[in-house]
């Protein structure tokens, strides 16, 4: 006998119910089938919910009772022929009327007892076997059975127990020799008198697992909506696979963290009667769906897929009376399960100090009553403190067999958590070495279980998701080179790359897939008002895995929200030199949350644009080094005004060149103050060990002040040209003796300068050409011959790849 269940999802319609039909002709053909169903998709909610009114609400419950008529009919109108119709318009209308006579019965009494609940929600399946049976029969000879003749139980009604030996027996019994194919509905049986009981959550998957286990099939099938057991719950995790094969105790452990494809009740006949389970999608049958069996050897894989349950509450029971007292946690248990109270999870602290577990929301206030009922006298001598309830929580677990075979995967698994700020809350891990679960907190689950499903399903790929701020000329030239080479990363380093957030001074968009970088432009205009304490409240609502926030303004306004950023468990990359060159103290702070947040505040692209300045400096300083002197060119916007500024063009014409080649701050007046040099100075500072402020490093001046009076930059421009003698005379002094002019920055002997020098063909900085910077260190280990980093130091698209390389050091950190 072959055994097929189908649940409420592939009966919820006459289009579905047709496929159902095809399968379970096909499979008669091949010899007898039993076809086991569910009420039809959502109607036993809607029972349940029609019991819990009819006490008070009689008129809304009836109201129910006529929806579900209505919906069988017009089922049933789509399914069978004329003469069939009438048959079942009769039954449905028997079965409705039987129903509001017990509804109305309640009404009366004001209350429904659990025998009365029980004939109340089955009958869902009474109807949905009756009209799917008579459709069979228009094609195929096929037999409804009546699961009160052959599944016996006690009268505990609602959660019924079976007695095996007898229904066994029973289903040994039944004539299979007038056909191939028979229906039977799911989730009923009946006392030994004969009065109808229900089997609980998950009763119809139980159905059929008896008659698979009675009839001693080879395998019992369960179909739904979906084609197998899943590495993570696909709604979550869109990258979640199909598991092919799982023993028999894996599915027992997904099944109880939260995996609603089967439940336990399901596998304990088909587990004693060593028969296997498939389960199979009734919307893509021929996808081969996962096997569970007890073959223990079928994967080689230590995890086997991610599980979780939501709405879950950890209690903590402690107190200095516990220590070394006996029969306290025996105590407390008793305590939740007087109160009926499911205990998901446990785990005690080795100094018997602290018991936590975890349980549905719903049961914490019976929990702290219990407790409190208990331990009255403990909790007033002080012994005990009064139970600690946390709410808002999930579980998230990690299931595999062969876990115990391989070493690291707990620690891969919280190493994981805690690089995206996932808080552990609790830790248990069975002896079995079957699972591994955690407490976390509910906001964390969607980026737990994705991040968890990376590591261990996708091959080392990495989800990498960029908020961008700023889309001008570093901006929208960092844009170009992620579409252009994302795909490239994805073959080569696994790592797939979106932008996730988009803004600038106007606009900013969100999109959890991923702004298309083809027209970012138009998606980007579609966006709402650009608010910047939005844009990172919704960064940290949207709450994803490796996320990093990208600041490629000079705005003094985005900085203040890095603690925010930080704090949220995003990293930040920025070129904006505000920040870092902020006093010390706001500096450090940054640098400290950062670590403890376990993020990265990478920001490379301060000093030189590209050049790899700051991260050669701190590989000096980590590797024990001391820096003892720095001199630099380190802004390419004034060396390439001073390189190109020969008299011929004025002084104001070579900058306003600077400028529109993407060289110069978006203000010229921050880069000819040399205030931009002396922050990239601090910086390296800093970096370097020292703990100093901008305030420590001495400016000289070189453009009247005038300039800087200016009230805007086309003003600026103007007075600057009014000035152009005084530059003519800087550029006439230097050339008569043979030098050149460039902007140094100095630090020496604790002493820090930023200054305009004339420099000689023999200084290393004569010939530095256009847009270049160049950067000496000299320490204990260069002393004579300094280390020596030269390269573009300004320019949209050097500035760009700078930002672009501390993504992927992010990424991969």
């Amino acid at each position: 006998m072959q055994v097929l269940k189908f649940g409420g999802t592939s009966v919820a319609s006459a289009e579905i119910i047709e496929q159902v039909k095809n399968i379970a002709v096909g499979k008669a053909a091949n010899g007898k089938a039993l076809i086991v169903v569910s009420a039809f998709g959502g109607v036993t909610n809607k029972l349940v919910e029609c019991v819990e009114l009819a006490p008070e609400n009689l008129e809304q419950a009836l109201k129910i009772v006529d929806e579900l008529q209505e919906r069988h009919l017009n089922e049933s109108f789509k399914l069978l022929n004329e003469k069939n119709l009438k048959d079942i318009e009769q039954f449905v209308a028997e079965q409705i009327e039987d129903l509001k006579r017990v509804v109305n019965g309640i009404n009366i009494l004001g209350d429904v007892t659990p025998k009365v609940n029980d004939k109340i929600i089955s009958t869902g399946e009474r109807l949905s076997s009756r009209i799917i049976n008579t459709y069979f029969n228009q094609e195929i000879i096929s037999e409804l059975l009546d699961p009160l003749k052959i599944i016996q139980t006690d009268n505990n009604f609602g959660n019924a127990s079976v007695n095996y030996k007898v229904t066994y027996e029973n289903i040994k019994n039944i004539n299979t020799g007038s056909g191939n194919l028979f229906v039977c509905p799911g989730f009923m049986g009946a006392t030994a008198e004969g009065e109808l009981t229900t089997l609980g959550r998950g009763g119809s998957d139980f159905t059929a697992a008896l008659f698979a286990a009675g009839f001693g099939a080879e395998l019992l099938e369960i179909w739904t909506d979906v084609s197998g057991m899943m590495t993570a719950d696909p709604r979550v995790v869109k990258t979640a696979k199909i598991i092919p094969n799982v023993t028999y105790e894996e599915a027992m452990e997904f099944s109880h963290f939260g995996a609603k494809v089967i439940y336990p009740p399901t596998i304990q006949p088909v587990l004693q009667a060593g028969i296997s389970i498939r389960i199979k999608n009734t919307h893509r049958p021929e996808d081969e769906g996962t096997l569970i069996s007890k073959d223990d050897t079928v994967s080689e894989k230590a995890v086997q897929g991610i599980t979780s349950i939501t709405n879950i509450a950890l209690v903590n029971f402690k107190g200095p009376g516990m220590v070394g007292v006996p029969k306290m946690s025996s105590r407390l248990f008793r305590s939740f399960a007087k109160q009926n109270i499911n205990i998901i999870l446990i785990t005690q602290a080795s100094s018997e100090h602290t018991i936590s577990v975890a349980l549905k929301e719903e049961d914490a206030a019976l929990a702290v009553k219990a407790v409190e009922e208990e331990f009255s006298m403990e909790i007033e001598a002080g012994k005990i403190d009064p139970l600690k309830v946390e709410k808002d929580l999930a579980i998230i677990a990690v299931v595999g067999s062969n876990m115990k075979n391989q070493v690291g995967v707990s620690g891969r698994m919280f190493s994981t958590l805690g690089s995206n700020g996932v808080n552990v809350k609790a830790i248990a891990q069975g002896s079995s070495e079957r699972n591994i679960s955690a407490v976390i907190d509910a906001k964390n689950l969607k980026k737990a279980l994705n991040t968890l499903h990376e590591g261990f399903f996708l091959n080392g790929r990495k989800r990498i998701n960029l908020f961008i701020i700023g889309v001008g000329t570093v901006g929208g030239e960092l844009l170009l080179q992620l579409k252009n080479q994302a795909p490239k990363l994805f073959e080569k380093e696994h790592l797939d790359i979106r932008v996730v957030g988009l803004a600038n001074s106007r606009k900013m968009v969100f999109e959890g897939e991923g702004v298309n970088l083809h027209n970012w432009n138009s998606e980007l205009d579609k966006g709402v008002e650009m608010d910047i304490k939005r844009f990172v409240s919704s960064m940290a609502e949207l709450n994803l895995r490796n996320s990093i926030f990208i600041d490629n303004t000079a705005s003094g306004d985005v900085p203040e929200y890095y603690i925010d950023v930080l704090k949220n468990s995003v990293s930040i990359v920025t070129p904006n030199k505000i920040a870092a060159s902020s006093n010390f103290e706001h500096y450090l702070n940054l640098r400290k949350i950062a670590l403890k947040y376990r993020n990265q505040f990478l920001f490379e692209t301060n000093v030189g644009a590209g050049l790899p300045v700051i991260s050669t400096l701190k590989d000096l300083v980590k590797s024990g080094d001391r820096i003892d002197t720095i001199q630099a060119v380190l802004s390419g916007s004034l060396n390439f005004i001073f390189n190109n500024y020969d008299g011929k063009d004025s002084f104001a014409s070579v900058v306003k060149r600077a400028q529109e080649e993407g060289y110069t701050e978006p203000d010229p007046r921050v880069d000819l103050s040399g205030l931009d040099v002396r922050r990239k100075l601090l910086i390296l500072m800093r970096e370097a060990g020292f703990e100093s402020e901008i305030e420590d490093i001495s400016g000289e001046q070189f453009i009247p002040k005038a300039c800087f009076d200016a009230k805007d930059v086309d003003s600026f421009y103007k007075v600057l040209e009014e000035n152009e003698e005084q530059f003519q005379k800087m550029l006439a002094k230097a050339k008569k003796a043979g030098n050149r002019l460039k902007f140094i920055a100095e630090f020496k002997d604790g002493e820090a300068t930023t200054r305009l020098i004339e420099v000689g063909q023999d200084h290393p900085f004569y010939n530095l050409e256009g847009k270049d910077n160049i950067i000496l260190f000299f320490t204990r280990r260069y002393q004579e011959q300094p280390l020596l980093i030269k390269g573009a130091g300004a320019g949209a698209e050097v500035t760009a790849s700078g930002i672009f390389a501390d993504i992927i050091k992010v990424a991969h950190s």
